[in-house]
């Protein structure tokens, strides 16, 4: 026993010091920078002007000529002027991929998924993906899924809600991400959640972001060092990635050996092109990752908008009466969506202010200078920056902290704007593919809702505190009260 405690003690003693000479390394390579910016990033005095860090950024780029600040400590160009973004997207794409920083944060989680990787394994995965999700019969068996989970789970459970002679304060944003859930399970696995014992599932996909959130927001070697010792916040995050792993693999096993399942869901789609059963795991949850988080970030920014602005809400529901009539209840079709314009642009407005994804950042290969005369040394991380590119005046006019759909109506339609502008679905090549489904699942699930009930949020002017996350997560979440609209119950 004493010698086993001997080791102990050696063991953590090494530990502890050769953490502390690593970090010393590290602050004596990165400190020397003591202008204004890094100075207040290190010291968090920020803080005490703004409640997240991406309304501090959105700040610094308005105060800058060219709308990119450089975080030196983090070796982190940001940016928030378009013609950068074009130019990394675009322009010079092939000297911006994710990068080894970037894939070594989330390769745990997403191994070799298309989000985490470069090369021919991303094209491979891209061309593929491409060919799935852009088919005719790929849509029509989201829209099932859809039409089913909100008319038997969605509106039933608003319904309970709202019937409660007492009123019910509800999370919006917990109930949109477990619907979201439920649908990209049996999007991508071809499987009702209710079937299987996915509550561990979730959390641990919960537990495994944050922390991998964590890991993008500390130094690497800090991060490095606790997953080769398996200490802390490393320990916890192995653990739910195992969770995580165990079940998608339980899932493809159990497919590959009875064959049963939906030839619609992307698991059975790809193990026709895909052999390697981790790859094929790799694939589906990042699937599961971004098909989730982003859907219910979305609509809970939409949410608290609406409730902002009442006349817009209006809007939306004699839209969709003029469209679709004002008594049908039934989920409507794709090309009866594709008419509800006004729908459309509140949606993209949304998220122009609320972006699920608030930020993205590629390392660069090789020495560059951006559009902007900004220059980039190789190996550096370079972000664009959708949230603070929603609220920079010089892109969308005096009235950018506004939320106005009209920006986006042109002649009574829905008129796109330029993905470097907006660059809330990425662009260029690697343009979110996705995207189409996603505004099917946002427009359906915010149309059913509207159209029946009245769903207030409990403070709707009170200032959002945004949880670390690999999406926007608004810390403790929107609460809100739901009630029946009097001409649905009069109807």
């Amino acid at each position: 026993m004493e010698l086993q405690a001997l080791i102990y003690f050696l063991f953590f003693t090494f530990t502890t010091l050769f953490l502390l000479f690593s970090l010393s390394l590290f602050i004596r390579h990165n400190y020397p920078c003591n202008c204004n910016i890094c100075t207040s990033f290190i010291t968090r005095t920020w803080t005490t002007e703004f409640v997240n860090l991406s309304d501090w950024y959105t700040h610094l780029l308005r105060k800058s000529r060219t709308g990119t600040i450089h975080i030196h400590v983090l070796n982190n160009i940001i940016t928030a002027n378009p013609d950068n973004v074009e130019y990394m997207l675009k322009t010079n794409f092939d000297n911006y991929p994710k990068g080894k920083p970037f894939s070594a944060i989330l390769g745990d989680l997403l191994g070799r998924g298309i989000f985490n990787v470069d090369g021919s394994c991303w094209n491979f995965q891209r061309k593929l993906a491409s060919l799935e999700l852009g088919s005719v019969s790929i849509r029509s068996h989201v829209l099932n899924i859809l039409e089913v989970e909100i008319q038997s789970v969605l509106i039933p459970f608003f319904t309970s809600v709202a019937d409660n002679e007492e009123p019910v304060i509800l999370d919006l944003q917990d109930v949109f991400r477990r619907f979201s859930f439920d649908s990209i399970c049996k999007f991508s696995f071809g499987l009702d959640p209710g079937s299987l014992n996915l509550s561990e599932l979730e959390l641990a996909f919960d537990l495994s972001s944050k922390l991998c959130a964590e890991r993008g927001m500390a130094t690497s070697l800090v991060w490095k060092i606790k997953r080769f010792f398996n200490m802390g916040s490393e320990r916890t995050l192995k653990s739910s990635i195992n969770i995580v792993k165990r079940k998608a693999d339980e899932v493809i096993k159990n497919r590959r050996g009875s064959g049963s399942g939906s030839s619609q869901d992307l698991l059975s789609r790809f193990m026709g092109s895909i052999s390697d059963d981790d790859m094929l795991r790799d694939i589906v949850i990042s699937f599961l990752l971004a098909g989730r988080d982003t859907v219910a970030s979305a609509l809970t920014g939409f949410f608290l908008l609406l409730s902002q602005n009442p006349k817009v809400l209006n809007k939306i529901r004699e839209e969709s009466d003029r469209v679709i009539g004002s008594t049908r209840e039934t989920v409507p079709s794709f090309e009866e969506l594709k008419q509800l314009h006004y729908l459309h642009a509140a949606l993209h407005e949304s998220m122009r202010l609320y972006p699920p994804v608030q930020f993205d950042s590629k390392f660069t290969k090789q020495d560059d200078v951006l559009p902007d005369g900004t220059f980039v040394k190789r190996g550096s991380r370079v972000t664009y920056h959708p949230y603070a590119m929603g609220r920079m005046e010089r892109i969308w006019g005096s009235d950018s902290l506004e939320f106005k759909p009209e920006r986006w109506i042109r002649d009574g339609e829905f008129k796109q704007e330029s993905a470097y502008k907006y660059p809330v679905y990425q662009g260029g090549i690697r343009v979110c593919l996705g995207k189409e489904l996603s505004l099917v699942e946002m427009k359906s699930v915010a149309l059913c809702l509207v159209r029946r009930f009245d769903v207030r949020v409990v403070n709707p002017n009170g200032q959002l505190r945004f949880a670390l996350g690999l999406t926007a997560t608004v810390s403790g979440g929107l609460h809100a009260v739901v009630r029946q609209r009097e001409c649905v119950k009069d109807v």
